[in-house]
């Protein structure tokens, strides 16, 4: 008895709030004083969302089969990636085999490649391919991470990204990661600030407990330089999205610069088994971190971690929640995970997409075993209010 094929593809956006990390409001250690790409103007710094961080808004793909049965994923892109999914994607799934992955996959790529390869187009991608993993682990009654290989180890263990590491320890995460609060355009002072918050934090959670600094793509490479060899007496583990992601001959110099024993990470903002592919030849990085709703999706995510696996690179997904977990766990150069601290003080442990999903798994004394629930095993909680801007 054969697969039933894909009878509907929709795209939803979220209204009023729920799921997208990149819209906390006020008073959120996310949308603190951080540095970034935009911090050079004076009327753009205290705030990310001052520049538009959050107008995209999360995008909610759903894919229903002739028989029923509905996958969907979730990621960013909102209402610009939904008209996509539904004027352009939706075309090359109808139709087709819920098992024809790889075949949709490359449809949607290159019949978008004219105005596509990366950012908003990939997203709407691979919240697509999200959804129809989850559909095909709904219809075979088994785990997405059963259908990549099955697990490698028993349990997912996690750092945490927030704004504080100490409380992150005592939660019984491995390690730490703050954000870098002062740009390069904050002068000598800045950089004194980022370092004395370091050496603070350091005597907080003692030697051997992770600690790393995010940087989010704000520094050049002298800065980067300076404050990786100034951060290194207080044990930074590593120096995480310090350049420009286009930046690849910097990233090259900048891994070359860095003190012994520290690591160079980035890719959160990369695409693509071509674009990471870049990264590695080039040897910009210590550890690549593709984020599985923006890079392509899963099937891309497969691709991407077998090129760093034969480079010895080590694979540590950007925050995703259940969407990088079911990845994790199923191979031997991902030995680690990220978890988003959402609470506004960064002092609990909450679902990263609460409210928009219902029985998303949270860590518990830093480490999580995933359950077995078809699928990514979430599902959408009906009362976050889903609206359809476009159909086709």
């Amino acid at each position: 008895m054969g697969f039933p094929s894909i009878r509907q593809v929709r795209a939803f956006v979220v209204r009023g709030g729920g799921g997208d990390y990149h819209d906390q409001g006020r008073d959120h250690w996310i949308d603190d004083h951080i540095a970034t790409p935009m911090s050079r103007y004076p009327e753009y710094r205290q705030s990310r969302q001052s520049f538009g961080i959050n107008v995209l808004g999360t995008l909610v793909v759903e894919i229903e089969a002739s028989d029923g049965t509905i996958g969907f994923a979730a990621t960013t892109g909102g209402e610009p990636a939904a008209y996509i999914v539904e004027k352009h994607l939706a075309r090359f799934l109808e139709g087709a085999q819920v098992t024809e992955i790889e075949k949709i996959w490359d449809q949607m790529y290159f019949a978008t490649q004219f105005y596509g390869r990366k950012g908003l187009v990939v997203n709407a991608i691979s919240g697509v391919d999200l959804a129809l993993w989850d559909l095909l682990g709904k219809l075979r009654q088994e785990p997405v991470y059963h259908l990549l290989g099955g697990p490698v180890r028993d349990e997912l263990i996690f750092y945490a990204t927030g704004a504080r590491p100490d409380l992150a320890k005592q939660m019984g995460f491995i390690g730490g990661k703050l954000p870098l609060h002062h740009a390069p355009c904050e002068g000598e002072e800045g950089l004194a600030k980022n370092i004395d918050l370091l050496a603070d934090m350091r005597a907080k959670v003692g030697p051997d407990f992770w600690l790393m600094y995010d940087c989010w793509m704000s520094l050049d490479l002298n800065y980067a330089t300076r404050l990786a060899q100034a951060a290194h007496e207080h044990g930074l583990k590593w120096i995480e999205e310090a350049l420009s992601p286009d930046d690849y001959w910097g990233y090259a110099e900048l891994k070359r610069n860095v003190p012994k024993g520290m690591l160079v990470t980035t890719g959160e903002h990369e695409a693509t088994r071509w674009g990471f592919r870049m990264l590695l030849e080039m040897e910009c990085c210590d550890i690549i971190q593709p984020d599985v709703g923006w890079c392509g999706g899963m099937t891309e995510l497969i691709k991407i971690s077998a090129l760093a696996d034969s480079r010895g690179v080590l694979v540590v997904p950007h925050g995703s929640s259940v969407y990088s977990y079911h990845f994790v766990v199923t191979r031997h150069n991902s030995p680690f995970a990220e978890f988003l601290m959402m609470a506004p003080k960064a002092d609990q442990v909450v679902p990263m997409f609460h409210p928009l999903l219902l029985d998303e798994p949270v860590p518990v004394n830093g480490k999580l075993k995933l359950p077995d629930r078809p699928g990514f095993g979430v599902r959408l909680n009906p009362e976050c209010a889903l609206h359809r801007p476009y159909t086709h």
